[in-house]
């Protein structure tokens, strides 16, 4: 930990959309740098390993961490709406993320991901942190949506599992800024015969995020 920071502490906030009310659980540094803003997937919440791994880790490096749970899981529903409404949820509670004071970094997994980059360059985030980014539906190579990492307007890493099936390190276009976590799927697990653990591939993702962001110009 850093000299004057302290452990992060949770504070969980409502904030309005026009699509429903968002959640925002904060995941405060002492003296934050940076606030780095994740949103989910479609098929899963803030809980997901990853997303609670850099929550951990980061604060104590100067980072805030805002999790950010779109309406329709807010609302106890199944299914993602479709993109648009994602993107209007997040645009109408990126103030809240951008009145803490301190450069925002957008970011998510998998769906997240895609919406951070849709509206960074609109919303004036410093940078996206891409976790499992869907590049493809599994199987539909065909189907890229390499369109939208292009498009953010601002850099971007992209965290990916080697045996991701929405698309794997080798699929993503030349010049794409990219780690790869070996062996592990879109969720970051690997199999049991794997040379290393889910800990440590989820460690892996994190350090990799965390030294990205310390090297960025914020």
């Amino acid at each position: 930990m850093r000299d004057g920071q302290r452990d992060a502490v949770a504070d969980v906030r409502t904030v309005g959309t026009p699509v429903g009310d968002a959640r925002i659980t904060w995941h405060r540094a002492g003296r934050a740098r940076a606030v780095l803003a994740l949103g989910h997937g479609a098929g899963g919440g803030v809980e997901a390993p990853d997303l609670v791994t850099l929550a951990g880790a980061l604060p104590a490096r100067g980072v805030t961490v805002a999790l950010v749970e779109q309406p329709w899981r807010v609302a106890g529903k199944r299914l993602a709406p479709a993109p648009r409404t994602l993107d209007a949820a997040w645009t109408a509670l990126w103030p809240a993320l951008a009145g803490e004071g301190p450069p925002v970094v957008a970011g998510g997994r998998s769906a997240g991901a895609r919406v951070a980059c849709r509206t960074a360059s609109a919303l004036g985030a410093r940078a996206v942190l891409a976790l499992s980014f869907p590049l493809h539906p599994p199987g539909r190579p065909e189907r890229s949506r390499a369109g939208e990492l292009a498009g953010a307007g601002v850099p971007v890493l992209v965290v990916q599992g080697g045996n991701d099936p929405f698309g794997r390190p080798e699929e993503f276009p030349e010049g794409t800024e990219l780690v790869a976590v070996p062996e592990a799927d879109h969720g970051f697990a690997v199999p049991k015969r794997a040379a290393v653990g889910r800990e440590t591939a989820l460690g892996t993702a994190a350090g990799a995020a965390a030294a990205w962001l310390d090297r960025l110009p914020l």
